[in-house]
């Protein structure tokens, strides 16, 4: 075996000129490389609730090709027309309603989703608090199912104005909200939270589920941020935020773990979207056949507090 030995400045001078001997190699090779990317076979998506005395709500779509154009048209055909939707509690079954509203006055643009068929009484059908509520989807010769329970949520002792851990220095006004009660001694308890501002719309929190992993039987506190539209362009640096003499109500929801997976990997994706550093996940729907999603239970209290 031969042993090499390089004289420096000769290896300087010959790996430049084997560098550009490579380089001239490609240039001279060079030719047009085009490549067919699959935008993946469309899934449907599956968005639906059913909270304490409230009826289900069921928005269905298909899911869009990473490289689609997204626009209001693309929008408009990603509903799902036609799908036979039914929803079961284990003692009665009843049959869901496709409902459409035109969303811009001139019958270009409209909103559709399933839910008990008004018209008839014996199609209502109300969230409880420990029932277990069965959704099936039949569309396009598949079928989808999910199970989800309402439980019983945990009663707060108080709700209270608190002041974040970091204030902006150009926004001093800046609020949260803190909750205080005490956490069963049962392990397993989920909580997902949404705040209403000043008689606006309830919105979740980004981060707005909690596991009683490390809380189980304890007395507990903790600051809330503000639910904030996910779809806002306001700055990220205004978000999650109250400000003295806004009124909020805050909807305290119970769910199951199934419902926890998918939200807590949700906004864990969200979160990070677009970081190179942030470790892959996977979405965790609990429908059934391939569908996306997520089925939710949500037993619901709801608590008012004037920001101070």
């Amino acid at each position: 075996m031969h042993k090499l030995i390089f004289n420096s400045n000769a290896f300087r001078f010959t790996g430049v000129a084997v560098v550009l001997f490579i380089v001239s190699l490609l240039i001279s090779c060079e030719k047009d490389v085009n490549i067919k990317l699959d935008d993946g076979q469309s899934s449907l998506v599956v968005e639906g609730s059913i909270e304490t005395g409230q009826p289900p709500f069921i928005l269905l779509t298909k899911s869009l090709g990473y490289f689609a154009k997204i626009d209001l048209q693309t929008l408009q055909n990603s509903f799902v027309h036609g799908a036979v939707v039914t929803l079961s509690d284990g003692t009665r079954t009843v049959k869901l309603r496709e409902y459409s509203f035109d969303t811009t006055g001139a019958g270009t643009s409209s909103f559709s989703f399933y839910s008990i068929d008004t018209s008839s009484f014996t199609n209502f059908m109300f969230g409880e608090n420990e029932k277990y509520y069965t959704l099936t989807i039949e569309f396009e010769g598949k079928t989808y199912t999910s199970t989800t329970k309402i439980p019983t949520p945990t009663k707060l002792d108080s709700v209270i104005t608190d002041i974040p851990p970091f204030i902006p220095e150009n926004n001093p006004d800046v609020r949260f909200i803190k909750v205080f009660f005490k956490e069963p001694d049962t392990i397993g308890n989920h909580v997902r939270y949404f705040t209403s501002r000043n008689g606006q719309r309830f919105y979740p929190g980004l981060n707005s589920v909690y596991s009683d992993e490390f809380i189980n039987g304890t007395y507990f506190q903790t600051p809330l941020s503000g639910g904030e539209d996910r779809n806002t362009t306001v700055g990220r640096d205004s978000l999650g935020f109250f400000y003295p003499g806004d009124t909020v109500v805050l909807k305290w929801a119970a769910i199951d773990k199934a419902v926890y997976d998918f939200y807590s990997t949700f906004e864990y994706a969200i979160g990070t979207l677009g970081s190179p550093f942030a470790t892959p996940i996977s979405v965790k729907s609990n429908i059934s056949n391939g569908a996306l999603g997520v089925w939710a239970g949500y037993g619901t209290i709801l608590d008012t507090v004037v920001i101070k």
